[in-house]
């Protein structure tokens, strides 16, 4: 009859030894993000203006 309390009281022991811990905290820094982005954009309005002008019919060039 002891024997089923001890094999008992050791079964609970070992599952509760065995649960999982969970600890949910703040970083102690500021979390960082680098974004390394290189933008390039060529605007060709203007060229474009000026070879119209350029071959256009009062120009004289053709």
């Amino acid at each position: 009859m002891y024997w089923r309390l001890t094999i008992t009281a050791v079964m609970v022991g070992i599952l509760t030894a065995c649960t999982p811990k969970v600890q949910l905290a703040a970083p102690s820094e500021p979390i960082n993000i680098n974004l390394n982005v290189k933008i390039q954009h060529e605007i060709y309005i203007k060229v474009d203006r000026e070879l119209d002008e350029l071959f256009s019919e009062s120009s004289g060039l053709f």
